[in-house]
């Protein structure tokens, strides 16, 4: 049975453990925000989610992350439409920056809808390298997928993502089986989500 939905869990304010050593092995549960929480990603209608060509951009970023960072696992996922919910376990230390994801192999050709093309490789800048082992992995993912959208809706160098993102260390394989079924519910629980845009509670 499934736990009642509690907002300590899923929906904390974004502050780091100081006595937690972030590039240590571990799972982690992460809700990135859109900014200002535009509903820019999917659709739910009738309790059924639909993903446009920006939460499906989303979807190929997010899935080829393990491509291009080493000892990396990604889990369950849901991308809603003004927010992403992810589980990501590192089994490692990063041991080399990441490049652009290859979509070459991708069944959608390059010039398809859900096509994720024009990734451009930039070396590491200071900031990333200073990054935790999850801070690079979230920042390669919003930075990657802010490019690929800004330039299908025309607004280079937009701020797409919420400038920082929510997590919570998932210390247990119970609390990972119930943040399994937490992502899997999201969409059937939409609009009652504190996020939806007509409720108006606050994070």
């Amino acid at each position: 049975m499934v736990k009642k939905y509690n907002p300590q869990i899923h929906h904390r304010r974004s502050i780091r453990l100081k006595s937690y050593d972030y590039n240590q092995e571990g799972a982690y549960f992460v809700t990135i925000c859109v900014q200002n929480r535009e509903c820019l990603l999917s659709t739910i209608t009738n309790q059924r989610l639909q993903l446009n060509e920006y939460g499906e951009i989303t979807h190929h970023v997010w899935h080829h992350l393990p491509d291009h960072f080493d000892n990396l696992e990604i889990d369950a996922a849901v991308i809603m439409p003004n927010h992403f919910h992810g589980i990501i376990i590192c089994t490692g230390l990063v041991s080399k920056p990441p490049n652009p994801p290859n979509f070459s192999n991708s069944p959608n050709p390059p010039n398809s809808p859900n096509a994720c093309t024009g990734l451009v490789s930039k070396p590491p800048n200071p900031f990333f390298v200073q990054k935790t082992q999850l801070g690079k992995i979230i920042a390669y993912f919003k930075y990657q997928t802010t490019k690929l959208i800004n330039q299908k809706r025309d607004s280079i160098g937009a701020r797409f993502w919420q400038k920082n993102y929510y997590e919570h260390i998932i210390r247990n394989e119970e609390t990972l089986n119930i943040l399994r079924q937490y992502i899997i519910d999201n969409p059937l629980r939409w609009g009652n989500d504190q996020l939806h845009p007509n409720n108006p509670s606050k994070w």
